[in-house]
């Protein structure tokens, strides 16, 4: 746990004293303050940021986490010629790469609405709710980053990778779905569709932040079937368990794989 600690000490520091945090806060204020003073309300503001944060910090937590294994190789070297166990150093690097990434967006995200007195009227606690989300799919995709980089040795493929990733998961998923569907509209869909859904973390966080906000018309074929189902208290546990899972399984991948790497 002293190891945890230190390696997530010495990264917090790193990290507040490099410019990529600074540049993915000023990202996500700019943004919030953009649709902030566009939509005129905080609920409607909070409607259109969704789809944002829902690209933007999964790319982002891709794009950082597998840069940041790069660039820290040296000191996981140092580090590795100490006697200290991997796994402990693997949790003070992933935790101190994604504590940053989720309070900079949390700040970026919140200090608009905050400074310009759109917290009224429940939107404190819808936003709270997406910004609790978006940490999740920090912690998720910082996971998946670092499973990618601890695999791939070479930088540029490795980058092309999460790209990768981040494309099928954040902007294919629903087309896809919705081509099998359509294909597939004769058949009983609605429970395999479900299950499908559980596969991906950005389109369950998506239904639950549309669910809360009433846009039920914005979810498309997906979502309206969804939203039926999240009603039930089985479908609320299923959900929740599934987003533990999303985080729970990718950080023990990326553990074990990094306990085997040869650096």
């Amino acid at each position: 746990m002293n190891t945890v600690r230190a390696v997530v000490r010495y990264q917090l520091s790193g990290a507040l004293k490099s410019r990529w945090l600074m540049q993915h806060t000023l990202i996500y204020l700019i943004i919030a303050e953009g649709l902030v003073l566009a939509a005129g309300t905080g609920d409607r503001a909070l409607a259109s940021l969704i789809n944002v944060v829902l690209l933007l910090v999964p790319l982002g937590a891709l794009v950082f986490g597998t840069m940041h294994l790069y660039s820290i190789r040296d000191f996981i070297l140092l580090l590795l010629t100490q006697p200290i166990r991997r796994n402990s150093l693997f949790s003070g690097i992933y935790l101190g790469l994604a504590i940053p990434q989720s309070l900079g967006l949390a700040a970026g995200l919140a200090l608009p609405f905050a400074i310009h007195g759109k917290l009224s009227g429940g939107v404190a606690g819808e936003l709270a709710l997406l910004i609790g989300l978006a940490v999740v799919l920090t912690f998720v995709f910082t996971a998946l980053a670092l499973l990618i980089a601890t695999h791939i040795k070479d930088r540029v493929r490795c980058i092309g990778v999460a790209l990768g990733v981040w494309v099928a998961m954040a902007i294919a998923y629903d087309g896809i779905v919705l081509l099998a569907v359509e294909t597939l509209s004769r058949f009983p869909l609605e429970r395999p569709l479900l299950g499908i859904m559980l596969l991906n973390p950005v389109d369950l966080v998506r239904v639950i932040l549309l669910l809360s906000l009433e846009a039920q018309a914005l979810m498309g074929y997906t979502g309206a079937v969804f939203s039926r189902f999240f009603g039930s208290p089985l479908g609320y546990g299923l959900v929740t368990i599934a987003l533990l899972a999303w985080v729970v399984v990718p950080f023990h991948l990326t553990r074990r794989a990094f306990e085997r790497r040869d650096f």
